[in-house]
């Protein structure tokens, strides 16, 4: 933490604790939600703001002594600095925590560049604890509000859940913090260490409950992976599907996840999942031991066969350019993803996610990445990388510009594919491939692409 500050008891004031969310992959932020209940809890009276959605209200920034930033993922801390330099000119003396898996990686750099706090972890309890120790001894006697000025925005802003011509209003929730498995890409095992952490039925619960009442009728469990504790989620789903016959629900897990449990896939069905996000990211044996996921392309193709012999759709994520991925790799994605009709399965963004290495990722640790180039681009959050076959990091421009112009006049996701097929194929010098649209079958998905 920066250095000592201390804020007078008005802090108790509405509003003069303000948290503000950057960016949640297009689902309601729970790096709002949370906090504002357990700070309300603790008689404070805070506002929020979800700039995803809503504009950044000068008025809110004006009153607040204390604003607290949720910064989850790499997306979020990026549109957080930009927005740690607006608050700083509306509001030069509000003290200003950062919050989230992004910000303790990053706890060096934000600190010296206007950030007073870092927090990662759970971050309620902190951020109450951190509220708590800035209020003068002599003034922390205060009357607890009775009523709460803070709105968030409603769930119709956020993205939905689509299938076949069927739409449903999206409410989000977790039941665990952390995870018990430590891949090095990801970034919560630099913050958890291999710890997961369950949180109470009845809080989750609560907040699906509440957004029943706000006209949620699809919940995403969001947690980094459902399947840590599969014992407490099928509890909650049960008890869940008990009082909400008709809600629908999706849930990310690994692939080796999904070959341990297989026996609850029907169950799952039964109880209204729609799909399940997997992290498969490569096909590559290579890859896979780097990013130590721990299943072979084997077990995805038997991942595939159990979740979709329960009826519930599969939507793999991918990480198709890496430091050790090749251009036949790229393509042999491409192809697996033809052959096992996943089109509609993937959204076109996932074809051009490249590597990130940030600051205390565990890939660090792996003798293949000690061989590269790496160069520490602070104000990017993150290790800069070359491919050692160039044609790759071309390739990932095209790609990634192809993607964005396709999505800005909707084009269909089939028609990307193949464009993206065709363009890798043309630079390995083999034919264009032959197009398969009557075997692809839309899937059921959220209309936020931003899966990983």
């Amino acid at each position: 933490m920066a250095t000592e500050t201390r804020i007078s008891s008005a802090i108790h004031a509405p509003g003069a604790i303000l948290l503000i969310s950057c960016y949640e992959l297009g689902h309601r932020p729970i790096g709002l939600t949370r906090p504002l209940r357990a700070l309300e809890e603790a008689g404070f009276t805070p506002d929020v703001i979800d700039i995803a959605v809503e504009s950044l209200d000068v008025e809110k920034v004006e009153r607040a002594r204390f604003i607290g930033i949720s910064v989850p993922m790499h997306t979020a801390l990026r549109l957080g600095i930009s927005l740690l330099h607006r608050i700083r000119q509306i509001n030069p003396d509000v003290s200003i925590c950062m919050y989230g898996l992004y910000a303790t990686l990053n706890a060096g750099y934000l600190l010296s560049h206007g950030v007073d706090f870092c927090i990662s972890g759970e971050a309620s309890t902190q951020l109450v604890e951190l509220v708590e120790s800035l209020v003068k001894e002599e003034q922390s006697e205060v009357q607890e509000p009775d009523f709460s000025i803070a709105e968030l925005p409603p769930l119709e802003l956020y993205a939905q859940f689509e299938n076949d011509g069927e739409v449903r209003t999206v409410g989000y929730t977790e039941t665990t913090h952390g995870c018990k498995h430590l891949c090095t890409h990801c970034p919560i095992p630099p913050v958890y260490d291999g710890r997961f952490l369950a949180v109470q039925r009845d809080t989750v619960l609560a907040e699906i409950h509440e957004q029943v009442v706000e006209g949620a009728t699809h919940i995403t469990f969001g947690d980094p992976d459902f399947l840590n504790g599969p014992t407490h989620g099928l509890r909650i789903l049960r008890a869940m599907h008990e009082t909400f016959p008709s809600l629908t629900f999706d849930f990310t897990t690994k692939v080796e996840h999904i070959l341990k449990n297989r026996e609850h896939f029907p169950e799952f069905a039964q109880l209204g999942c729609r799909f399940v996000i997997s992290a498969v990211e490569a096909l590559n044996e290579c890859v896979l031991t780097i990013l130590e996921k721990h299943h072979t392309r084997a077990d995805v193709e038997e991942a595939i066969d159990i979740v979709h012999g329960a009826g519930i759709a599969l939507r793999p994520t991918w990480v198709p350019f890496t430091p050790w991925t090749t251009l036949e790799d790229y393509l042999e994605i491409l192809q697996f993803i033809d052959t096992h009709r996943l089109v509609y399965h993937v959204d076109p963004v996932q074809y051009t996610v490249r590597l990130l290495i940030p600051p205390g990722s565990y890939l660090l640790n792996r003798p293949e990445v000690e061989t590269l180039s790496l160069t520490l681009d602070e104000a990017a959050f993150s290790y800069a990388w070359s491919h050692p076959d160039a044609r790759m990091d071309e390739l990932h421009k095209t790609v990634n510009d192809l993607v964005e112009n396709d999505a800005r006049a909707g084009v269909d996701a089939l028609e990307t594919f193949y464009r993206i097929w065709a363009l890798a194929a043309d630079m390995q010098g083999q034919a264009p491939p032959k197009q398969r649209g009557d075997v692809h079958l839309p899937a059921p998905r959220l209309t936020e692409a931003w899966f990983c």
